[in-house]
């Protein structure tokens, strides 16, 4: 007596999973370049207690340089600036200097046009606190309605992760306060 075998739709995929197992997966990577962000990404709902800024690292490896460009367009703010602040966290061991940082008028761009900080705006910059607060005195106030970058060439922190940077201004007035217009949380990768 002969039996006939019939192949099960179960063996067949079996098979197919064991031939694709032998055969080593490529590495994976999470984005294609450093200083490109990711085609998916976390991001915080924005509230009046923080708010997400966009920026953008030539590159995010540490101990290396690096050109940061620290965005604020004209709808993040509703006043003209005086006085821009900068607070750089504690644990950032990266290397700043005064005469690397410029502050200049950006046409921000998004997935289509490209980010362009070309005209610079003269303005004094000073570091204290150990270079943990980086303060910009510009000419004359900037107007609401431009957008801004704070553009600094950068020695990257030897130690990886998520560090951020916040943005504070004082606007034209009476009282002169630094009020909070947001953070740019910035990834540096091994």
């Amino acid at each position: 007596m002969t039996h006939r075998l019939r192949p099960l739709a179960g063996l067949t995929i079996a098979g197919l999973a064991l031939g694709a197992a032998l055969v080593p997966p490529g590495p994976a990577t999470a984005q294609g370049s450093a200083g490109t962000p990711s085609a998916v990404e976390f991001r915080w709902d924005n509230n009046k207690d923080f708010r997400k800024l966009p920026y953008f690292v030539s590159d995010t490896e540490r101990t290396r340089w690096a050109d940061y460009f620290l965005l604020l367009r004209g709808k993040d703010r509703k006043a003209a600036i005086l006085k821009l602040t900068v607070t750089v966290p504690s644990y950032f061991n990266g290397r700043i200097t005064a005469d690397k940082v410029q502050l200049k008028y950006c046409n921000i761009g998004g997935y289509v046009k490209r980010t362009r900080c070309d005209e610079a705006i003269p303005a004094d910059v000073k570091l204290s606190d150990n270079g943990k607060r980086i303060d910009i005195y510009p000419a004359a106030p900037i107007p609401p309605d431009r957008g801004i970058g704070v553009v600094m060439t950068v020695v990257n922190p030897f130690n990886s992760g998520m560090y951020q940077f916040n943005a504070l201004a004082e606007a034209p007035g009476d009282v002169p306060l630094a009020g909070y217009l947001g953070s740019w949380v910035i990834d540096i990768s091994n």
